[in-house]
């Protein structure tokens, strides 16, 4: 890192990545469907998901709760190479998720990203979800308020 620029890009990128990671456990969709270009794209091949633009991601947001009981998710440093006004990485995500259906998981993804410099800083043009590792044992925890599940459920 040469120059203060470079510095203040990376900054601005992580701060990126972890707004997101903030949004999307804090079930705050207006927030996620903000991070991205008008026309960025969100894609989770292995769900199938793929939204293209603010309206689709913020409409699929809407239906995520009645999915998803609850989810953590951390993110961890990755990489950022940057090219300009345009930039590329990958976040290392880990992940904890029950699903309404008593479906859960824990899971080790990268996100591959791609950015795009705006008038209101650095926004994703696309980010790809990649699960490196998925164990779908029941999770024996549960979110604080939210009843265990019984001996003859599966988590």
């Amino acid at each position: 890192m040469r120059d203060f620029e470079t510095i203040a890009d990376r900054v601005e990128i992580e701060a990126l990545r972890g707004e997101f990671t903030d949004a999307v456990m804090l079930r705050d969709y207006d927030r996620v469907a903000s991070l991205f270009t008008t026309d960025g794209a969100l894609r989770i091949p292995d769900i199938p998901l793929d939204l293209t633009g603010r309206q689709q991601i913020r409409a699929w947001g809407d239906g995520v709760p009645t999915v998803v009981d609850f989810l953590v998710q951390t993110t961890h440093a990755g990489t950022i190479r940057l090219d300009g006004d345009t930039a590329s990485g990958r976040a290392c995500i880990q992940e904890l998720v029950r699903a309404r259906d008593d479906r859960s998981g824990v899971n080790f993804a990268i996100y591959h990203d791609r950015y795009q410099r705006t008038g209101d800083g650095w926004k994703f043009t696309e980010r790809v979800y990649e699960i490196r590792y998925l164990d779908t044992t029941p999770l024996a925890g549960t979110a604080p308020g939210v009843a265990a599940p019984g001996p003859t459920q599966r988590a």
